[in-house]
């Protein structure tokens, strides 16, 4: 069996923004460099507003001389320091990033991700989890603290491991869920349990929704998913592709062995299943029976892998 691995990192995984951790508890720094700062906005449905060369990033000084409190530091950008802030709603064009990111430039694109993960997080760490007592924003919003007893909460990412099923030679498992449009395949994902490494959960993952028992999980990459807050991290295993299939837990209701020439020509086909946005489903073609996820997802990118294309 070749091996195989990505030819570049996923496209939400290229991000090469300076996060500049040292000094989001430099008040002074951050301080001076908020009259030349530039912030992203970002609604209360997620949506960024949109301009003709990427994201829309407004001036500082709109928001007044002082940072406010809930506005996140998410880096540095050639010696701008750059900050998101949730806002209810937003004057002009915006975009819903299912259907953007796969049109941004890496930069832009891993500065979006980071501000709906963080922001995400913020929305549901209000209080405590320990005593629930209020918490606030603390060092330049990567922590909650409690007004109470100072404990300090950090930001929560969700593991989940998501898998490119094959069997050795020239077929892959994708599955589909009932809720999908029409032809519409993809890779197989889910959380990572307490208790269960990464390679037990994809077996265990594999088991539940297809009834198969894969083997020799590897993992080849991963990329952060910020629909909450997850990160996604990739991997390839083999099944037996004579062993019946049997949806145990009901997420997927339908699974097909595709051949490789099958999916190359999926992927050669340029359709893409942007959720979200209209435009990313493709009139129907009656000869076409699979269509795959969109760039922005490591469930494309784990399809392409294994394909060679």
């Amino acid at each position: 069996m070749a091996i195989f691995t990505f030819a570049e990192p996923p496209l939400l995984s290229r991000s090469t923004i300076d996060r500049a951790d040292e000094i989001r508890d430099d008040a002074e720094r951050l301080a001076r460099g908020w009259p030349d700062a530039r912030v992203l906005l970002v609604d209360a449905n997620g949506r960024s507003g949109i301009g003709p060369d990427g994201l829309r990033w407004e001036a500082a000084s709109t928001f007044g001389d002082s940072i406010p409190e809930d506005a996140v530091f998410i880096g540095i950008r050639d010696g701008i320091d750059l900050w998101t802030v949730r806002v209810e709603t937003i004057e002009g064009k915006t975009a819903d990033p299912r259907g953007s990111l796969g049109r941004l430039e890496p930069d832009e694109a891993g500065l979006l991700v980071t501000a709906l993960g963080i922001l995400n997080w913020h929305a549901t760490a209000r209080f405590s989890p320990v005593d629930g007592s209020p918490t606030v924003p603390a060092r330049a919003g990567w922590t909650r603290k409690s007004t109470v007893t100072g404990r300090e909460e950090f930001p929560r990412s969700d593991a989940a491991i998501i898998t490119v099923v094959h069997d050795g030679a020239d077929h892959v498992l994708l599955g589909r869920q009932s809720g999908w449009p029409d032809k519409w395949f993809s890779t197989f994902a889910g959380f990572v349990e307490p208790g269960e490494s990464l390679e037990q959960c994809v077996v265990r993952e594999l088991h539940e929704e297809t009834g198969l028992d894969v083997v020799e999980p590897r993992y080849l990459g991963s990329q952060p998913w910020p629909f909450p807050r997850s990160l996604m991290l990739g991997f390839e295993a083999r099944a037996d592709r004579d062993q019946p299939l049997d949806f145990l837990d009901g997420e997927i209701t339908e699974a097909v062995w595709f051949p490789r020439e099958e999916v190359v020509a999926a992927l050669k086909s340029g359709d893409e299943w942007l959720r979200g946005d209209p435009a990313g489903e493709p009139a129907d073609d009656p000869s076409v029976r699979l269509r795959l996820p969109g760039s922005i997802s490591i469930a494309r990118a784990l399809v392409t892998a294994w394909a060679g294309v």
